[in-house]
Parts: C-alpha cells; sequence; structure tokens
C-alpha cells in the first residue's frame, strides 16, 4: 500500500478517532469515519473533543512516531481565544514554561494577535459575556502533553475559550474549512520525511 498523506480541518466536537463510542444515552460522538473514508490512515497525534483545526492523518509509521516523539521538539501552532486580555506578565510567563499538573513545559512562543484573526465560525458558538473581554493568542509548542494549551492559559489565569490548531510543522490550515481534507503535495510531503 503507498503511503497516504491526508491534511484535515476537524471540526469543534468531534473525536480524533475513527472508533465510535456510544453515549449512555444511545447517541455516539462523531468521529473521523464521518468525514474520512480511507481506509489504513490514522491521526498523527490528537485534538481533544472541544479543539478544532488542523490533523495529520497517515499510514505511515515512521512518520507518525517522528512527528509524535517528543524528542523531536516538532512544532505545532495554536490560535487560543482566552478569557479577558493577558498581562505581559502571563504571556512572559507562557513563553518561559509554566508548571501544570507537577510538569514544567517546554518554553513556547507566545504573542497577542492585535485583532481576531480570520476563522470560521465555531459551531456551536462561545459562550458570550459582554463584560468579560477576550483576546488571541498564537502559540507554538514543541510538546503536546494532553489539554496542555488549557491547562498552561489556566495556569496563568486566562482560560481558553476555543482552541484552533493552525499548523504543524510547515503544514497549514490555509483553504480548508471544517470538515474538509485533502492530500498532502510531494513537497509538503518532503517537509515530514
Amino acid at each position: 500500500m503507498p503511503d497516504r498523506f491526508l491534511l484535515f480541518y476537524k471540526p469543534y466536537d468531534v473525536l480524533s478517532q475513527f472508533s465510535e463510542e456510544i453515549l449512555p444515552d444511545g447517541t455516539a460522538h462523531r468521529t473521523l469515519k464521518e468525514f474520512i473514508a480511507i481506509p489504513g490512515v490514522y491521526p498523527v497525534g490528537r485534538l481533544d473533543r472541544d479543539s478544532e483545526g488542523l490533523m495529520l492523518l497517515t499510514n505511515n509509521g515512521q512518520v507518525q512516531h517522528r512527528l509524535t516523539d517528543p524528542r523531536f521538539q516538532h512544532p505545532r501552532t495554536y490560535w487560543v481565544q482566552v478569557e479577558r486580555i493577558p498581562s505581559p506578565e502571563a504571556l512572559q510567563q507562557l513563553r518561559q514554561g509554566v508548571e501544570i499538573q507537577g510538569y514544567r513545559t517546554r518554553p513556547a512562543k507566545v504573542q497577542l494577535f492585535a485583532a481576531e484573526p480570520d476563522l470560521p465560525p465555531r459551531d456551536p458558538p462561545i459562550r458570550f459575556r459582554k463584560n468579560v473581554p477576550t483576546a488571541w493568542l498564537e502559540m507554538t509548542l514543541t510538546e503536546g502533553k494532553n489539554r496542555q494549551v488549557r491547562r498552561m492559559t489556566a495556569a496563568v489565569g486566562f482560560p481558553t475559550l476555543r482552541l484552533v490548531r493552525v499548523a504543524i510543522g510547515q503544514l497549514r490550515l490555509q483553504d480548508l474549512a471544517p470538515g474538509q481534507w485533502r492530500e498532502l503535495t510531494s513537497t509538503e510531503i518532503k517537509t515530514l520525511i
């Protein structure tokens, strides 16, 4: 079987897996199976059900290992909407690494957006609170602990409201809409191997 590499824009409220999990009420969460009908490809890393954005899927185990093993420090970039406007001190803490669950995160690249980034609306939208402003950050991490971005922003006092992964290394969301996928180009594949 030839190597397959897919980029997928995972929508909100979709599990990063193909197998269904039946809930107590008999319904099931949406999964990748609803969007991708290519056998033998698997997600490289995960995005939580309440996170959105770029996922890479492949049947190449070597590439999957290289991109998920923390030793390789493969960068992932997220656009993060947080509650309130982070102080310069909070941003500096995120850049230096913060303590979460007894673990100190690696330093991250963090910048505050001047304006809301151009993203499709989330369905359902995040909660709106008239008296509580929000801000958007761009965060680039080189590790991928469970719910790390959310735990980092909460640790410095600015809870995450919306989280969208926009890049994995050199791969970017670009023109994909939520629920869409495409094959990687040969040039993009070379950046992974």
